[in-house]
């Protein structure tokens, strides 16, 4: 029976969410399933992916194939590394210390990656957010100064024009 990892699509119309799923091939999209490894949400973003690592591996050790987006999930999520590792580690070139080892460094590197990233992300939206505020008070100011009557404008301009006259003034007769 050839097995599959791929994904199997849930949640609403125009908001996927999909489950990594061990299925046979012959087998629906949708259909039956063998195990469920994991799940996928595209609408974040960074997009969430919860996998179970060791499972995935012990499927791809039985010859399951992956399909395209299925394996960017899992190189994503290191599985395929750790499958390539385990094949170092039954043949003999790495010891099983060495190969967590190696699992484990790769594992700090992405997600200091991943929390670039999202750091990233939330300033660009804080930027956004203040940007808009901003954008949001120079409009705000704006209908305040044509709701008011000609008269308070002229005013307002008469006052602010005879302020700096006035402390030339008495400036002068300080001297």
């Amino acid at each position: 029976m050839p097995v599959k990892i791929r994904l199997q699509r849930h949640g609403k119309k125009g908001k996927p969410y999909y489950w990594i799923v061990a299925a046979d091939a012959r087998a629906k999209r949708d259909g039956k399933y063998l195990e469920k490894l994991g799940a996928y949400n595209p609408n974040t973003n960074p997009a969430t992916i919860e996998l179970n690592v060791d499972g995935a591996v012990q499927w791809l050790q039985n010859g399951a194939q992956p399909t395209d987006t299925a394996r960017a999930i899992l190189s994503y999520k290191g599985a395929m590394l750790k499958n390539h590792l385990a094949g170092g580690v039954t043949k003999g070139a790495l010891t099983e210390e060495q190969a967590e080892a190696k699992f484990d460094a790769w594992l700090q590197e992405k997600a200091g990656k991943v929390q670039t990233k999202e750091a990233g992300l939330s300033e660009a939206q804080a930027k956004a957010k203040a940007d808009a505020l901003a954008a949001e008070k120079a409009v705000n100011e704006a209908r305040i100064a044509a709701a008011l009557p000609v008269e308070e404008v002229v005013e307002e301009v008469e006052a602010a024009t005879d302020a700096p006259a006035e402390e030339a003034k008495a400036s002068n007769e300080e001297e």
